[in-house]
């Protein structure tokens, strides 16, 4: 499932793999993840050369469940702080790095392969990252009902200005290195803008191929 920010992408992926007993990737935490081990190394995004670096060594652990996704760097669960609005300020500067998104992908592609059934979500997954899925879906809403999900989300950590440019500012930022405004053929369009998750879920669901929809094993 790809999209832009607060379009739903990681509530609405999270609800249908545990619905469907799939495992749960959110790619977009391992490019927080390498913005993250790069700040705390003062590795700056422009220099390209230290961030294919880090991104091709990153100690990167990701447990693949949509109950208990996390994220660990060197043995440290961050999975917390990846989500604060410093990272988000900074991220799509790393993710813009070619070779680092290259790294980046050919692990999540070994994540997928490792996983049997999956749910993965984020930026060229429908294109780059899994153009063989059994379902690929583009998950769209109006900028408005984005920047209030993401406020909603973030609970008062940041004000209606910082979410605004959050949202619609790394979406610019990232439109730069990944196409997910509008669905690649075969690719369906689900617009949340009027749906509430339940919905979503339900949709996508519904366009999961009938032998994949029965429950597999947990996670």
């Amino acid at each position: 499932m790809d999209g832009p920010s607060g379009a739903g992408k990681s509530s609405t992926s999270r609800e249908v793999a545990a619905r469907l007993g799939c495992a749960y990737l959110d790619t977009g935490s391992m490019y927080r993840a390498l913005a993250v081990w790069c700040a705390d190394h003062r590795i700056a995004a422009d220099d390209t050369d230290a961030v294919v670096a880090a991104a091709r060594d990153l100690p990167l652990e990701i447990t693949p469940s949509p109950a208990g996704f996390t994220v660990a760097l060197d043995g440290r669960d961050v999975t917390a702080r990846l989500h604060r609005p410093e990272v988000s300020g900074m991220v799509s500067g790393y993710a813009a790095v070619r070779d680092a998104r290259r790294s980046l992908n050919a692990r999540m592609r070994a994540i997928i392969a490792a996983s049997g059934r999956i749910v993965v979500e984020g930026r060229d997954i429908t294109t780059v990252v899994a153009p063989d899925a059994d379902l690929r879906v583009l998950l769209q809403a109006d900028p408005a009902r984005r920047i209030a999900r993401r406020e909603a989300e973030l609970n008062g950590a940041a004000d209606r200005k910082t979410v605004t440019e959050q949202v619609v500012g790394r979406d610019a930022a990232d439109s730069a290195s990944s196409k997910f405004e509008t669905p690649a053929a075969g690719v369906v369009l689900i617009d949340s803008t009027e749906l509430t998750l339940e919905q979503v879920v339900d949709k996508v669901i519904g366009l999961v191929p009938a032998e994949l929809r029965e429950p597999a094993r947990a996670h």
